[in-house]
């Protein structure tokens, strides 16, 4: 007598041997993504158009009942359309998610007996905390704390039902208004602050290298430049809880001021770091050169950039001839410099905790001047 087990048995067998995996021919196995899809780009500034709902229209109807000739008008109101409203959430931590254009719910159109059509629901968009929203380079609003919102765009009126214009002179009025228009505005949405650090340098300095080598980040590494055309941001977790974000910007080139490349967008990720981070490239022949040109660059698109707190990453250390260069640059500059290999991980809880005293002066400096400072 064959039992249940042994017949269970029997089928894997047979369909083991007839090759049959248990996938059905129309549901072929999915291809696993590259490391290089699985990536998430940081995105701090977007371009938003907003469309809010219409009203709903009015009713023209008349009552009709038994015994009632004269029953009168009886057409409602149609419903508002749904406004549109930015709303800062603090689980959400860059623009990405943000869709280029977003369109409000119409209102509901007004029915018989005295009906009114429904309002509809507004629209929210959320943001991360920081977030500004411009036109044509005017702000207004400046979003900072969780919960805020700001209306957008309103939605349309609803249009008014012959019953709205029933009165002594008219017993029998014919007119039904149409809903009206939602409000239609284009938005610039910016994030006031990216990260608290920022990785600066050209292009093939090793920046996602040492991104990845300090933090939870995995952004694509190659062996060539300009391999990140997007930022990244990388959080580095300390004991005590406190949570550091770290930006890995674009590579920079010569004359980035002058928007060659992509460099004025370059530029605007930098200033909305609070404190950089220039990751030299030790194997070629003048790093201290490289640094010139970085904060030539930095200063020529805002006076000052490049003098906000900063600490001199001395990368690649793990080639050979980088420690004369690594005597060389001690000696023409007067800032510090840590030597790190983002390849081998060497010296980077140097970097990791001179992080934090840069993070703890800039929450001080947060508190004496009464602004909340930025939290991840």
């Amino acid at each position: 007598m064959l039992t249940s087990s042994t017949l269970t048995a029997s089928a894997i067998a047979w369909k083991i041997l007839l090759g049959d995996d248990g996938c059905s021919e129309g549901s072929p196995k999915k291809k696993e993504l590259s490391e290089k899809k699985l990536t998430r780009y940081f995105v701090d500034h977007r371009r938003v158009k907003l469309e809010a709902g219409s009203g709903g229209d009015g009713a023209c109807s008349f009552h009709s009942e038994p015994r009632k000739e004269w029953g009168g008008p009886d057409g409602g109101n149609g419903g508002n359309g749904g406004d549109i409203i930015i709303k800062v959430d603090r689980q959400v931590k860059s623009l990405s998610h943000v869709s280029a254009s977003y369109r409000g719910q119409n209102g509901e159109s007004g029915r018989t007996k005295n009906c009114y059509g429904r309002n509809a629901s507004p629209t929210y968009v959320s943001v991360p905390v920081g977030t500004v929203v411009k036109e044509l380079g005017r702000t207004l609003a400046d979003l900072a704390l969780h919960g805020q919102e700001y209306v957008a765009v309103h939605g349309g009126g609803g249009g008014k039902g012959n019953r709205f214009f029933l009165s002594n002179e008219n017993r029998a009025p014919m007119i039904a208004t149409p809903g009206e228009k939602g409000e239609e505005r284009v938005l610039q949405l910016e994030l006031r602050t990216m990260a608290h650090a920022g990785l600066v340098g050209f292009p093939n300095a090793g920046k996602s290298s040492l991104l990845r080598a300090i933090s939870n980040a995995k952004p694509a590494v190659a062996a060539y430049p300009f391999t990140t055309l997007n930022p990244h941001v990388g959080i580095i977790k300390y004991r005590d809880h406190e949570q550091l974000a770290v930006a890995d910007i674009p590579g920079l080139i010569r004359g980035a001021h002058l928007n060659r490349g992509l460099g004025i967008s370059f530029l605007r990720h930098i200033e909305r770091c609070r404190f950089l981070l220039f990751v030299l490239d030790m194997s070629s022949p003048s790093p201290w050169e490289q640094l010139q040109h970085l904060q030539y660059e930095l200063d020529q698109f805002e006076p000052g950039l490049s003098q906000r707190p900063r600490v001199i990453v001395a990368n690649k250390m793990d080639l050979t001839g980088t420690q004369e260069n690594l005597e060389a640059l001690r000696g023409h500059v007067s800032q510090r410099v840590i030597p790190v290999s983002a390849l081998t991980g060497d010296n980077t809880e140097e970097l990791i905790l001179h992080l934090r005293e840069l993070y703890d002066g800039h929450l001080e400096s947060n508190a004496e001047s009464g602004e909340k400072p930025l939290r991840w």
